[in-house]
């Protein structure tokens, strides 16, 4: 069985998502050329969109592209940050995230370095979430004024919401790792599996107990007959039943008298 690197593993899983992230980025930042705007009774296509002489369209169209390359930037920061976590620290399933600030401490020339990187990421991509903010707000006037149907607020919709979720996303990993003094992955994501019995499930079940308990058997006896007609009017009620009398005949034996 060949045995792969794991690094190796890490570094083509990183490779892999950037390539699809590569691909949202594109269609939510060059918003002026993908979202269908109107040209007469017909949608745009992309050279026409590109080609649009509109002064405000050009504007929209180059603030588009200058969006589009800080986001470039800080995917090359976050690549970055993402190789040098490859490449001098490790995952560990048995330890708990934080354990890294106890050891790192161990390594000053990480640890340095860690910080580093950690302040510049954030640094960038705050730099970068202003930037798509004044892009998204030139894009709606454009929406507007070159609005077709619902197909172009719908991919305007979709496109913007992939972006804002990385962007919030790669928020979360930078504040975690600047406040805790950790490295997360801004890519790999970790599955939660459910290990446990709902802490709820087991109170409202302790409780039906309970219940069950001060009634006594009523409870079993209804339950009883819930399964065996499971419509409650062709249950016979009490006062419809009959009883049978039984007549017992006690029969003395005879005694013989004996002479």
């Amino acid at each position: 069985m060949i045995n792969i690197d794991p690094d190796i593993v890490q570094r083509i899983k990183v490779a892999g998502l950037f390539v699809l992230e590569l691909y949202r980025v594109t269609t939510g930042t060059m918003l002026s050329l993908f979202i269908p705007q109107s040209c007469g009774d017909e949608i745009c296509s992309l050279q026409q969109n590109y080609e649009n002489s509109d002064g405000y369209h050009q504007t929209v169209l180059y603030w588009n592209m200058f969006s589009f390359i800080t986001f470039f930037m800080y995917y090359l920061v976050e690549l970055r940050r993402e190789e040098w976590c490859i490449k001098y620290l490790d995952i560990d399933n048995d330890k708990p995230d934080n354990c890294l600030k106890q050891i790192i401490v161990t390594y000053p020339e990480l640890d340095k370095k860690m910080d580093r990187l950690n302040l510049i990421y954030y640094r960038t991509l705050l730099f970068n979430c202003g930037v798509y903010t004044i892009n998204l707000g030139l894009t709606g006037k454009l929406i507007k004024d070159g609005y077709h149907s619902s197909s172009t607020l719908s991919c305007f919709t979709s496109f913007t919401l992939l972006v804002l979720m990385k962007l919030y996303s790669s928020l979360e990993v930078a504040r975690d790792s600047i406040k805790n003094d950790k490295m997360s992955s801004a890519f790999m994501k970790e599955f939660v599996s459910h290990n446990v019995i709902d802490s709820d499930y087991l109170a409202n079940k302790e409780k039906e107990n309970l219940i069950d308990n001060e009634q006594g058997p009523t409870i079993i006896i209804t339950d009883q007959l819930d399964k065996i007609n499971p419509n409650p009017e062709l249950i016979p009620k009490p006062d419809a039943l009959q009883m049978e009398k039984i007549e017992c005949i006690i029969e003395e034996p005879e005694i013989e008298e004996t002479i």
